[in-house]
């Protein structure tokens, strides 16, 4: 007798299928297939994110060993391994990051009014990527060294629930300034990022977007103070000036004033140099906002811990996108429901309790939050009564 859906198929009735299908539509994921649809290849590779599994051959013993249950999980097919590796290989990434696009939507929607430190009504972003590195001799076509390869991850994150609004992969190569001139810019937001993205202008571009921009001056950084407005030394923030920049393109670049923000960070005795185009934040606030960019750190050091972004299920280009995608939806997924239940757990916690749990047939509520648990004891309903 089933006594009810198993965790796996509660979780993933929070995906909006619809939406998917209109992914696959759009690239043709469904030309010349018969067995093992788009949906089919996306539940067993999210299933491998949320139970770590090592290699294409893990995921296929698994699977098997319950294929009982499959049916029931949503997988119609069955599972082999050269069947997830040619589609990996050849079905189109872009189904899955549209995807991916259409679940942070959502999340950010069901985040918008969380905070995150700092009392402020605009959007704020973190900018910034990370490398994954890669065997060059498997991973030919991701040269990044003379004997090393690796993509980059670009990401502009949203600080309210920590959201990955954008994913850019690309070569190791790329230089992280370049990502600039594909970030679409929201009027009013205010994007933080380090000194490697230092291009007067490429900021110059975010400037006249009405957007504003938070980065650090680097150490040859040439300007003339035209102004200086009092501070509170009490703050750490040591000097808030109106500046211009000097040298002939530099000036060219950016013609326009800028803000330096000379801030003290006594806990770890450590001096920086902020510039913005913000002239109505207190320099204190520029201070905190830049201090919450470490949050897309954690961010890729959680990811690069929790999820099956380092080692590979194949070897293209393709199969590496579709699995960093499909990762990056499982996080968003994770944190829909989180956000959905009211769910007090971490992450974390919560990945780790799916883990071990996604076969059981238990209500997802309950499992999440300790509630105890009973099974139906009621007999099958074709069970007749003799006696009365």
């Amino acid at each position: 007798m089933n006594l009810g859906k198993t965790v796996f198929a509660q979780l993933f009735k929070f995906l909006p299928i619809y939406e998917f299908r209109q992914c696959v539509q759009r690239y043709q994921g469904t030309y010349k297939v018969q067995i093992f649809s788009c949906w089919d290849q996306f539940l067993c590779m999210a299933f491998a994110q949320l139970t770590y599994r090592e290699s294409l051959r893990d995921i296929e013993v698994c699977l098997r060993a319950r294929q009982e249950k499959l049916y029931h999980m949503g997988i119609r097919s069955s599972i082999s391994r050269s069947t997830l590796a040619y589609t990996n290989e050849n079905r189109d990434w872009r189904i899955y990051a549209d995807f991916a696009q259409v679940l942070i939507q959502e999340a950010r929607g069901l985040y918008v009014h969380d905070s995150f430190g700092v009392e402020l009504e605009q959007t704020a972003y973190a900018l910034d990527s990370t490398l994954i590195d890669l065997c060059l001799s498997l991973f030919p076509w991701a040269q990044f060294r003379k004997r090393k390869g690796a993509v980059k991850l670009h990401t502009l994150l949203d600080l309210r629930g920590n959201i990955p609004t954008l994913i850019i992969i690309t070569h190791g190569k790329i230089h992280d300034v370049n990502i600039l001139d594909e970030l679409p810019l929201e009027a009013g937001a205010i994007y933080i990022m380090d000194r490697g993205y230092l291009d007067f202008g490429r900021l110059y571009t975010i400037h006249q977007s009405s957007a504003f921009f938070i980065t650090r001056a680097k150490s040859n950084f040439d300007f003339q103070r035209l102004y200086s407005l009092p501070v509170d030394k009490t703050t750490g923030v040591q000097a808030d000036q109106i500046i211009t920049l000097q040298g002939f393109y530099a000036r060219k670049d950016y013609p326009e004033k800028l803000r330096r923000i000379r801030y003290f960070d006594a806990p770890n005795n450590k001096r920086f140099v902020f510039l913005s185009n913000n002239f109505t934040l207190p320099a204190l606030t520029i201070a905190q906002l830049y201090h919450c960019r470490w949050q897309i750190e954690l961010f890729f050091k959680w990811i690069k811990q929790h999820l099956r972004i380092k080692a590979f299920y194949g070897t293209s280009e393709n199969a590496v996108k579709t699995q960093i995608w499909i990762a990056i939806s499982v996080y968003v997924l994770v944190a829909i429901v989180k956000k959905r239940l009211g769910i007090d757990h971490s992450l974390y916690k919560i990945l780790q309790i799916l883990s071990v749990s996604l076969f059981e047939k238990i209500d997802l509520y309950q499992l999440l939050t300790n509630l105890k648990y009973t099974l139906p004891t009621e007999e099958p309903y074709n069970q007749l009564k003799l006696f009365a």
